[in-house]
């Protein structure tokens, strides 16, 4: 079996990349179902990912008496920790996400509200701008950081 890491969130989710039709109404029902698996999918398997994370810690703390050990250990530990917030963080995205889903707002960016694109949607289901308002949020972020 492939490793789940390693697959697109659409083969995680179980999902075919959605095929739409000729005249179809843009985020019509069948499309924000197709998302919302992709989404659900997503934050079940982070939040398994978390519960791994929480066993693994209490499984492998030990008191190491040598201190290169100890060190090597909260390390490691202290990457994880971040490693698990960000997929927090993450997961309160996701869940954002699928509130603008069940509010019917899914789908449009947030800056100029015309269509983000199901193929963008697809690659990034939590995106909230469009291609061009992003390009230009990152812009002005790098003048920003220049200044």
């Amino acid at each position: 079996m492939p490793d789940q890491k390693k697959l697109g969130l659409l083969a995680q989710a179980g999902v075919e990349p959605y095929q739409e039709k000729p005249g179809e109404e843009y985020m019509n029902e069948a499309q924000r179902a197709h998302f919302k698996a992709i989404l659900e999918a997503w934050r079940s398997d982070l939040r398994n990912e978390v519960d791994r994370t929480k066993t693994h810690m209490q499984d492998e703390a030990a008191n190491f008496p040598d201190p290169v050990d100890r060190a090597a250990q909260e390390e490691e530990f202290s990457l994880e920790l971040r490693t698990r917030d960000r997929e927090r963080k993450l997961i309160k995205k996701i869940e954002k996400t699928l509130q603008l889903i069940e509010d019917d707002d899914f789908g449009f960016c947030e800056s100029c509200g015309i269509e983000i694109g199901i193929r963008r949607l697809e690659a990034r289901p939590t995106a909230d701008l469009c291609v061009d308002c992003k390009s230009l949020a990152e812009i002005k972020e790098k003048q920003q950081g220049r200044g």
